[in-house]
């Protein structure tokens, strides 16, 4: 049984492990700018160059706190639902959160194509993309939460949230077939996630959604270890089952809605960063691995935001394509050498 003491060392390795990538994920890329130069340009200090100034105050630095919100945000929403439907599968995007978003940002830009020309392109911006995907998630997390009140057992949900990804993507997919290539480009790009182009407005309001979130999956730490021993011993404790699932799903879907809006549909972080942290924090107490996920996630998606940024390349490749390369050899390897799945 590790001991708190333990933890702590836990913690401060990660704190540690998550200032360097940071430092090292704003530092590499296209343009190489020393370790120094980047901490005198955050901490308000000039570069010794202009441009590396505007690198890393207008681009690089707004990436990396998207990547650390994302990733954390993510890994806390999947540790959530994995718990609420004590599945191992379970992601932060199985209500159907995911499709719902892609719906929205579909109906915009490929429905878009539609009105051709000049209203067809204005109709299609940075905050219009950001709106449209929150609207999608927004109205399939109402239909969850009316869900929520009227069926008893938590797997329906699971399985009513999985039947509402279905209907969206087929939707999405008849949209794609009538579209043309251009807008079904524009699309398919949307959906390979992006962390970069974020504007500082745009960083305060994904801050303000994941701070909001996360403080209600703090709050629900307790009702989420009852119902780690199952939904009749948590009604024996008193845990009133309705508004502990209404309250999970809520942070769930303020998590990964925002962050759907404002990355896309990044994949896997949600699924594997629980099991992964799992196999360093041997506990069920949520108090302690609601802040050893969100530290695990940050930190995932720094280093794949760092792989796909290809240093000293011009390229950069899809988030969505790294995490899940970077990931999945990583889950499958301590799942082999721990020999066991803990949950």
């Amino acid at each position: 049984m590790q001991t708190t003491q333990t933890y702590r060392v836990f913690f401060v390795v990660l704190l540690i492990a998550l200032l360097a990538v940071f430092l090292a994920n704003i530092s590499l890329g296209s343009v190489s700018i020393p370790i120094d130069e980047v901490v005198k340009g955050i901490f308000g200090g000039n570069a010794s160059k202009g441009t590396w100034n505007y690198i890393i105050i207008d681009y690089r630095l707004p990436k990396a706190i998207t990547a650390i919100l994302a990733g954390g945000g993510l890994a806390v929403s999947g540790l959530l639902m994995q718990t609420l439907f004590r599945n191992p599968l379970a992601g932060p995007f199985v209500l159907g959160l995911s499709s719902g978003a892609s719906l929205g940002v579909a109906l915009l830009i490929l429905g878009a194509g539609a009105f051709g020309g000049f209203l067809g392109n204005a109709l299609v911006s940075e905050w219009s993309l950001v709106i449209a995907s929150a609207v999608g998630s927004f109205l399939v997390l109402l239909a969850v939460l009316m869900v929520t009140f009227r069926v008893k057992d938590t797997m329906a949900i699971l399985i009513i949230g999985l039947m509402f990804g279905s209907v969206t993507a087929a939707v999405v997919a008849v949209l794609s077939y009538f579209s043309n290539a251009e807008k079904l480009q524009q699309y398919i790009f949307w959906s390979f996630g992006s962390l970069g182009n974020q504007s500082w407005e745009g960083i305060i309001i994904l801050s303000c959604c994941a701070v909001l979130g996360l403080l209600i999956a703090v709050a629900s730490s307790k009702s989420l270890n009852a119902l780690l021993l199952g939904e009749n011993y948590a009604k024996s404790m008193g845990l009133h089952i309705k508004r502990t699932t209404f309250a999970i799903i809520l942070a769930t879907s303020i998590l990964a809605g925002a962050i759907t809006a404002f990355a896309g549909p990044i994949a896997f972080v949600g699924l594997a960063v629980p099991h992964i942290t799992r196999q360093f924090f041997k506990t069920s107490n949520h108090l302690v691995l609601i802040p050893a996920v969100l530290l695990c996630g940050s930190l995932l998606m720094l280093v794949c935001d760092t792989i796909a940024q290809l240093p000293f390349s011009e390229h950069t490749l899809p988030i969505n394509a790294i995490t899940s390369l970077v990931g999945a050899p990583v889950v499958i390897w301590l799942l082999v050498r721990k020999r066991k799945l803990l949950f």
